[in-house]
């Protein structure tokens, strides 16, 4: 159950001067910051800011260089089971030949695993997560004959499946039309209501703006600020001068997230189960 507002809201992601290096670089130089249940964080930022790399950090793709990351349960106070979080990567477009269905690529994202007998006992969460991003008509279509919008999609329904306790995403709404952003964002919302808590990342808020509760900006590895969305701006774009229903202007920088597509847009690359697999934290 989410915390009563006269306890302490707990603490389910915490990272404390975080340093990540990729190649020889600093990418992420001392972040530290505090995401708690019922939390819908944005995270935005121009182009090398390190915002994907946090958040990779964050689910254990990255070891940090020094500092830490902790992902917690908020019920329990130790660390959250990975079967509790679920990840959604940027659309990945990786070659392989062994072409999976929209259904299997959903099932692989249950903590039980696709072949395990409880998947048996799971199908009803799999229609669910499929319904719910407007893929059930596809579920038995190769992955390889989707959109990169509807690409998208599978990896989102991939996360929703586990019915997880911190929902971490990659820039989830490239190639996701307008109508199915509009769903999401109701999706996103009764998660935040039951308690649970969002990381995005995100190119602009679209939707999901009424239910973003935070927003922080990264600015060459270090928090540039950490508000309410009242306060930041809703785009990271690089438009001289930018205005936001906020009032603020936006700096003028790169970014580095991939641009939403028109959802009938072919990918040409093959697509497979095993391009997407899921990491939790790193266990010790």
């Amino acid at each position: 159950m989410p915390a009563s507002h006269h306890d302490p809201t707990p603490i389910v992601v915490q990272t404390d001067d975080l340093h990540v290096h990729i190649g020889g670089q600093a990418v992420l130089c001392g972040v530290s910051l505090q995401v708690h249940r019922g939390d819908v964080l944005a995270v935005i930022g121009p182009n090398g800011s390190g915002k994907s790399t946090l958040i990779k950090a964050m689910v254990g793709l990255y070891r940090p260089s020094s500092g830490t990351v902790r992902l917690i349960d908020p019920d329990t106070g130790r660390r959250l089971p990975r079967g509790r979080l679920g990840y959604v990567p940027q659309r990945v477009a990786v070659g392989g030949s062994l072409p999976a269905t929209v259904r299997e690529i959903v099932a692989s994202g249950l903590p039980t695993g696709i072949f395990s007998r409880a998947v048996r006992h799971s199908q009803a969460a799999i229609a669910d997560a499929l319904q719910t991003v407007g893929l059930s008509e596809l579920a038995d279509r190769p992955v390889t004959a989707l959109s990169g919008g509807q690409q998208q999609r599978t990896l989102i329904a991939r996360a929703l499946v586990r019915d997880p306790e911190l929902l971490v995403m990659d820039e989830p709404l490239a190639g996701v039309d307008l109508s199915q952003q509009e769903a999401f964002a109701g999706i996103i919302e009764r998660l935040r209501t039951d308690g649970r808590t969002v990381v995005l990342v995100l190119h602009e808020f679209g939707p999901l703006a009424p239910v973003i509760t935070r927003v922080v900006a990264l600015a060459d590895g270090r928090v540039e600020y950490d508000a309410g969305p009242e306060r930041a701006p809703e785009h990271c774009d690089d438009h001289p001068v930018p205005s936001t229903p906020f009032g603020m202007a936006l700096p003028s920088a790169p970014h580095d997230h991939v641009h939403p597509h028109d959802d009938a847009a072919p990918t040409d690359v093959p697509w497979t189960s095993s391009d997407v697999r899921i990491e939790g934290p790193t266990r010790r």
